[in-house]
């Protein structure tokens, strides 16, 4: 069912409720959602009714999280960093620098080039190699509270906190393609392949977007 808001912010699709009182992070692994919560320190692996059907430990979450095909990868720690978990195990397997030690990542996403990654202070969408974590590309873009981040065939979206805004640029130029309004404040983002979606932190749900909504504003 699809939920009209006021005509200034974007259609929901779906809505999927969150466990938790902090959400931080948003992936999708190719079949379900995945999701972070700060002050728990557990990522949540969720049925598309918002049912916990995987809990994994993760106590120094701090930001977004994102799947690498293998791994899921959450953003952690103080500076921030990058730890990688086995979702089945919930073993940590590695832990990556963001060169340079700072807490200004606040959304990442996986795919085919590498890692994108959105940074605060000054707002910035940097492509890094996910291995060495080198920066490939970097663009300025709006906002001055990134918060979530996902990669949509060939197009970089990113979240406002307290703007309530979500931003999609052109992954090749940096051209900001559109922005909308978002009922409550975006935290984490992901792409399932169909919709946008963004964690609403006041609400403790995920919101689903559809891209072209963004796109045609």
């Amino acid at each position: 069912m699809t939920l009209h808001p006021s005509p200034a912010t974007a259609a929901i699709r779906r809505i999927v409720p969150l466990p938790g009182s902090y959400p931080c992070g948003l992936t999708w692994d190719g079949s379900r959602l995945w999701h972070s919560d700060q002050p728990a320190g557990e990522i949540y692996e969720l049925a598309e009714s918002g049912t916990v059907l995987r809990t994994v430990p993760c106590r120094a979450v701090r930001a977004d999280l994102t799947f690498d095909g293998d791994l899921l990868c959450q953003v952690g720690f103080r500076p921030k960093r990058l730890i990688l978990i086995d979702r089945d195990s919930g073993k940590q397997i590695d832990r990556r620098e963001v060169p340079p030690a700072s807490g200004r990542l606040t959304g990442v996403e996986h795919c085919a080039d590498g890692i994108w990654m959105v940074l605060r202070g000054p707002t910035v969408l940097q492509l890094r190699d996910y291995e060495t974590m080198a920066v490939l590309r970097e663009f300025p873009t709006g906002g001055s509270e990134p918060s979530g981040l996902t990669y949509a065939d060939g197009v970089v979206v990113h979240g406002d906190y307290v703007e309530r805004r979500v931003r999609a640029t052109d992954a090749a130029t940096g051209e900001e393609l559109g922005s909308v309004l978002v009922d409550g404040n975006p935290t984490g983002m992901a792409w399932d392949g169909q919709h946008v979606w963004y964690c609403d932190f006041p609400g403790k749900r995920a919101c689903a977007l559809d891209l072209a909504d963004i796109l045609d504003s």
